[in-house]
């Protein structure tokens, strides 16, 4: 596994985990740090997407409904809805990842953990995503300020 792709992997499991049990994304993801061992940089990019994603996760959730309409949110497995969420965050919030970077390793973790459906499905929301990204960044960073 890539590096980076490690990182997202930790950033995934803490993720999951807070979503199932509710618990404290930074407290989950500092005990998934002492089990794995990733370079420094590494684990403070896992640390970025989790603090990204947590905090606005209703609001990355609204966009994949708009783009996965069969699919009501409470029937997307966990592990898609939060694989979705950390690409969402990377290209259309943090814009620290390029769109096809983003999608590419979403699909790679959706294909390690994710059932046989997952990588098409992720591909999907992700494409259709992608598509509208201006216009997700310009109502993602509007919708942040205002909770300023």
């Amino acid at each position: 596994m890539k590096s980076r792709t490690k990182a997202r992997f930790v950033a995934l499991q803490v993720l999951y985990e807070c979503d199932m049990t509710g618990h404290s994304g930074m407290a989950a993801l500092e005990e998934r740090l002492i089990e794995e061992e990733l370079e420094d940089s590494l684990a403070d990019f896992s640390r970025q997407i989790v603090r990204g994603v947590l905090p606005i996760s209703e609001k990355l959730d609204g966009f994949i409904a708009e783009h996965a309409p069969e699919w009501p949110m409470d029937q997307v497995a966990v592990i898609d809805r939060n694989i979705i969420r950390i690409a969402l965050w990377e290209f259309a919030v943090e814009n620290c990842t390029p769109v096809k970077v983003a999608i590419n390793e979403a699909i790679e973790l959706a294909k390690i953990i994710g059932s046989d459906s997952t990588p098409r499905f992720v591909n999907g929301v992700l494409g259709s995503l992608a598509n509208r990204q201006q216009e997700i960044q310009h109502k993602l960073h509007s919708a942040l300020k205002d909770d300023l």
